[in-house]
Order: C-alpha cells, then sequence, then structure tokens
C-alpha cells in the first residue's frame, strides 16, 4: 500500500522563496521534477503531471532562520530503491551536495536542501511486511545507511523523477510538542505513529508517518512572522466525509494553521 492509499495524504507543499528561477531551476535539475507552470511569480514542479512543489517568489522576504517553527524537510518518495540508486549516482555526478544519509528501518533516506535552505529529504520505503511494531507504535530508528548497497541497486540511469514519485511526508519544527500533537493528532485526525527524543510523528492508514514535528532546534519557538521564506502551505488529500469531519473539529480555526502559522488546504481526492 502507497502512503497515498490512506485516507489523509500529503498533495502539494507550497514555499516562499526569494529567487524563483535559481530555486526552482534547483528542483528541475537535482530532483528531476518537470516544471508544470510558471507566471512569473509562482511556479509549480511535480511529477507525472501532479504538483508536488510550488514556488511562490517574494523578493522582500527576510530569510528564514533555521531555528524559527516551520520546515524541516520536504520528503519526496520515489517508486522503487533502484530508483533512489540511480539518484544517487545522478547527485554524485552532478555535484549535489547530500547533508545526510540515514536507514530508518521503515525506510532508507538522503538528504540535502534547496538553494534558500529548505531541507529535502529523498527516500524510499521498505516493505510493509519488514516493519516492526512496538504496541500502536512503528518502531523506527536514524541508524547508518549503506550508500555502496543503495547505489548497486540501481538498474538504469537516473532520467528525472519517476512516474508514482510522490511527496510522502513533510516533516515540520515546532516549538513544543504537546501543542502540536494537539493539532496533527486531535483536529487533522492522524495517529500517533512514534515517538522520539524531541520528535512525534503522525500517519494515516498505518503509514509510518505523513507529517512529524520536532524541537530539536526551534524549542519554545513562537508563530512565525511573515513575509518569510520558507513553507507556506501544505495540501492534505482526503475523501469528502474525513475533510467534513476535520472541518467539525477544527472550527475555531480559519483558515486551517497550526499553532506557528503554516496552512494546511483541504482537497478532495479525485
Amino acid at each position: 500500500m502507497a502512503p497515498s492509499d490512506v485516507p489523509l495524504d500529503i498533495g502539494q507543499v507550497s514555499l516562499t522563496v526569494n529567487d524563483l528561477a535559481r530555486v526552482g531551476d534547483f528542483y528541475q535539475s537535482a530532483l528531476g521534477l518537470d516544471k508544470l507552470s510558471d507566471d512569473g511569480t509562482e511556479a509549480r514542479f511535480g511529477a507525472s503531471g501532479r504538483s508536488l512543489i510550488a514556488l511562490r517568489q517574494d523578493k522582500a522576504a527576510r530569510r528564514h532562520s533555521p531555528r524559527e517553527a516551520g520546515l524541516f524537510h520536504t520528503a519526496f518518495l520515489l517508486p522503487s530503491r533502484a530508483d533512489l540508486g540511480a539518484w544517487l549516482h545522478h547527485a554524485a555526478e552532478s555535484r549535489v551536495p547530500l547533508q545526510g544519509a540515514s536507514d530508518h528501518l521503515v525506510s532508507e533516506a538522503l538528504y540535502l536542501a534547496d538553494p534558500e535552505g529548505n531541507g529535502i529529504e529523498i527516500y524510499v520505503d521498505r516493505p510493509r511486511d519488514q516493519w516492526t511494531h512496538k504496541g500502536a507504535e512503528i518502531e523506527m530508528a536514524s541508524n547508518a545507511l549503506d550508500l555502496q548497497d543503495v547505489a548497486k541497486s540501481a538498474t538504469g540511469p537516473w532520467q528525472g523523477a519517476p512516474e508514482g514519485t510522490v511527496i510522502g511526508h513533510v516533516h515540520l519544527q515546532v516549538g513544543q510538542l504537546d501543542p502540536a500533537e494537539a493539532f496533527y493528532a486531535d483536529t487533522l485526525g492522524m495517529a500517533v505513529t512514534s515517538r522520539y527524543p524531541g520528535a512525534t510523528f503522525f500517519g494515516s492508514g498505518g503509514y509510518h508517518h505523513h507529517l512529524a514535528s520536532n524541537i530539536w532546534k526551534s524549542r519554545g519557538a513562537g508563530p512565525r512572522d511573515g513575509p518569510a521564506t520558507g513553507l507556506t502551505e501544505i495540501e492534505l488529500r482526503s475523501t469528502a466525509a474525513e475533510i467534513a469531519a476535520i472541518r467539525r473539529r477544527a472550527t475555531a480555526r480559519t483558515p486551517l494553521t497550526d499553532p506557528w502559522g503554516t496552512t494546511f488546504t483541504l482537497t478532495q481526492k479525485g
């Protein structure tokens, strides 16, 4: 089961950037996304016609601080380990700088950032029957990733983001974990799937996580002051019934925002 075959999943992530052309070129060249539209102030990028990232230009916006609430990373899920291996070869040949690599038990992940510091994860899931559960939670870790073994899995060259590439999850920096859980679990209706020291993970339909929150760099952060670069909006896709339930639970939040000012939009799945 894919992370999109669940009651609630991630659609598009919107970022505010100072330099639309430079950041947009990165998502095309480094990640292999297709440019779907560009009116000079906003551009959308995706795979197989599905928009995954929207970049909104604001040349006057202040650059976001790595210690404030907002985006930790947007995680692009590839269909297969062979795709991840092909991308790793592409990154090495194109000199795309990696910031880390981890074996999370449920997935294998590579980390980098776009030219304005927005975190990115590129990953592939292990089959669900290999995930280990401890009670209601899914066991995850941050172990060393065998990069050579991942590279060996490639069966051909990287030819851009393959069909089936989606945003598997979005990881957020927050000021406190309890208010984050109250919003992401109680209001949005996602289950708590795992807890790390300083982080909580939330998923729908048994997936290891669609959203995560941490206070590793942002403990005590308040609502973000705008305009600023970085995360602007997260699109959640769901059924009509689930969207109605979220709206009932979020009666006091119009628009639907988390405690740190990130807006969530709700789109009915086609």
